[in-house]
């Protein structure tokens, strides 16, 4: 398989995607759902002191977004608008038993989603409605 790949959707400059990563969907889903709506400084401190393996990879996504994002940006202002993961493809592999039958074990994926928006522009676009 190798490494999960990092990669920009083209709409969005502020959107990245980890697809295929070998991390169970529910596991991750418990990462990313603390982590949504705080700001980008608040969220990368509270991956780097949660002791579970797909903080280290969630982290690595988020500062993939900030390094794509313009230089005039102000990382201060900025907060993880939306994130979400999806199932990815499942692995199946057998492992023997006895009396010659064999059982199937499933290694799931998944595909993190997060983007990046702006708090002061968000603020500006509720006020106007």
């Amino acid at each position: 398989m190798g490494k999960p790949s990092l990669k920009n959707e083209h709409h969005s400059a502020n959107r990245v995607s980890a697809m295929s990563v070998r991390l169970a969907p529910r596991k991750a889903r418990i990462i990313v759902d603390m982590i949504r709506g705080s700001r980008v400084n608040d969220a990368i401190s509270i991956l780097r002191f949660t002791d579970k393996r797909g903080a280290v990879i969630i982290e690595k996504l988020i500062e993939s977004a900030l390094h794509n994002m313009s230089a005039d940006t102000d990382i201060d202002s900025l907060k993880v608008a939306r994130a979400w993961v999806n199932e990815g493809p499942t692995l199946r592999r057998y492992m023997p038993r006895a009396q010659g039958r064999a059982t199937r074990i499933r290694k799931r994926t998944c595909h993190i989603h997060i983007e990046l928006d702006n708090v002061r522009g968000a603020k500006l676009s509720a006020a106007e409605k």
